[in-house]
């Protein structure tokens, strides 16, 4: 199995089974080891009382990317703490992409940032978290 489609594989497990990202509406956009693009559209009852999208939902979607791109290596991996900013507000009918990235990998931990742009590459949450990386493989674990 290539690492390619190590890191695909890995991501139908996961996502065939997350009732929330699939609520958010996420699309994958593109996944490979230690990378995840997802898209999603901003809808109404995703906004707050601001009539603009809930801090929540953005921190959510970069959760999914990071969690899917921490996971791709085929290792089972989980957050054990981020940091989410939000330079830009969005507003419901906005397409997102979020882009994660690895900048860090050892053994028991990874660290990935997270860029999450809107339709015109206006850039609207920034998101950095570490993962810890368990001994526990997706594939082998799911095979049996």
């Amino acid at each position: 199995m290539t690492d390619q489609q190590r890191a695909e594989r890995v991501f139908h497990l996961m996502y065939d089974n997350d009732p929330f990202s699939k609520w958010l509406g996420i699309e994958l956009v593109e996944i490979d080891r230690g990378l995840c693009k997802l898209k999603m559209t901003v809808r109404s009852e995703m906004l707050n009382g601001f009539d603009i999208m809930h801090g929540g939902i953005s921190y959510s979607l970069a959760d999914s990317a990071f969690a899917f791109a921490s996971n791709s290596y085929g290792m089972k991996a989980v957050s054990s703490s981020v940091i989410m900013q939000y330079p830009k507000a969005t507003k419901v009918g906005e397409t997102l992409i979020a882009t994660a990235k690895t900048v860090s990998l050892s053994t028991k931990t990874a660290i990935l940032d997270v860029e999450i742009e809107n339709e015109v590459g206006d850039l609207v949450g920034l998101f950095r978290g570490t993962a810890y990386r368990t001994t526990k493989d997706w594939i082998i674990n799911n095979d049996e």
